[in-house]
Formats: structure tokens, sequence, C-alpha cells
């Protein structure tokens, strides 16, 4: 446990919190990814207000990631150059196919993403709780309930949609199914919020 405020300053995350430190390195360099898939997307739209509302997300994405390099920098974890490229050809890739996999996929498969993405704000307060470091809860809480809202819209644009049982099935994703136990009707406030996706299942192996 780390107590006085001088070492939290001064606290290596890659020596103190390996896991922690791989987790930020791989939201960075994720959200780069979800922002040019959204980028792909909003140009594959035609209606102005879906458009709109993607690009209201990408810069949510791009936002979140300014965020976490601040992190990065504070606890001086080195952005992940092997991760920088890895997302940025996922992006890449997944912007190009909203052109041509159709309107449903690109909103089922963001929903997913972004219900995945959401616990990771969560597990790293959990994180930094256990280094004694409570000072980061506003804004993770904020951008774990960010994504939350993202997971909602994508979800209620394709509600209706034939294929979503059909999908739900095969990807274990819909309103019945999250990957994430935040509710947005039952909104708990930000002290109480590291109980959020305590049994997340987290694969971060340790290294940075």
């Amino acid at each position: 446990m780390v107590s006085s405020s001088d070492s939290l300053s001064r606290i290596n995350l890659c020596q103190a919190h390996p896991a922690l430190a791989k987790l930020l390195q791989r939201a960075y360099s994720g959200e780069k990814a979800a922002a040019f898939a959204y980028i792909g997307h909003a140009k594959s739209l035609r209606d102005p207000a879906e458009k709109a509302a993607i690009q209201e997300i990408e810069a949510d994405e791009w936002e979140h990631r300014r965020h976490v390099l601040a992190l990065l920098q504070q606890y001086r974890v080195p952005v992940s150059r092997g991760y920088e490229l890895q997302f940025h050809l996922i992006g890449t890739l997944i912007a190009w196919a909203c052109y041509v996999i159709g309107w449903f996929m690109p909103y089922y498969f963001a929903g997913r993403l972004e219900s995945g993405n959401v616990c990771e704000y969560f597990v790293m307060m959990q994180a930094f709780h256990s280094l004694g470091i409570k000072e980061h809860d506003a804004l993770l809480y904020e951008m774990g309930m960010k994504e939350k809202a993202h997971e909602a819209y994508f979800l209620e644009k394709i509600a209706a949609h034939p294929w979503l049982p059909i999908f739900s099935a095969v990807f274990r994703w819909d309103r019945g199914h999250s990957f994430n136990d935040v509710t947005l009707d039952q909104v708990v406030p930000v002290s109480e919020s590291v109980r959020y996706c305590e049994h997340y299942p987290s694969s971060l192996h340790m290294r940075c």
C-alpha cells in the first residue's frame, strides 16, 4: 500500500501494478481503434442525425484517449508501440468494413464492443484503490458511464431489428446479455461505483 502523497505522485505503475499499467496501455490504444472505426461508420451513413450521433461518440473516444494518456504520463507508463500498431490496423479495417457490411452489423458490433469497454474503467478504479489512490475516481467513473451510454445508444438503434436474435444467439450480446453490470436506470454515485465489475474477467498479464 502506497501511503504518502509524495510517493503517490512518483509511483511507477510498471513496477507497482503491472496489470493496471497494461490495462492503461490497452485502453489508450483501444480508444484510437474505436475512434477510427466510428470515423468509417459515420461516413458510411446517409442519415444526417445518425451521422452526427456517431461523430459525437467518436469525439468521446478521442477525449478518453487524452485522459488515459495523462494517466500514462503521470505514472510513467510508456505508450505501447505494439498496441498502437495493432489497434491502428484494427480500427482502420473496421472503418473500411462499415462500407460493405450493411447497416445493422456496425451498430451491433459497436454496441458489443462498448459493452466490454465499460468495465475497463471500473477495473482501473479498483486497481488504483489497491494502491491507495482515489484521486481518479470521478474521471474513471465518468468514462465508464459514457461507455455505458454508448452501449445503450447502439442497443436502442437495433432493438427492433429482425437480425438481433440471431446475432445475440451467436455473439451473446443484447438487452439481456451485457458484458458489464452497470445499469443506467439505477446509477450509483461515484463513491459506491467501485463495486461495479468486481467479477469482470480480466486476462491481462502483467508486463509493460
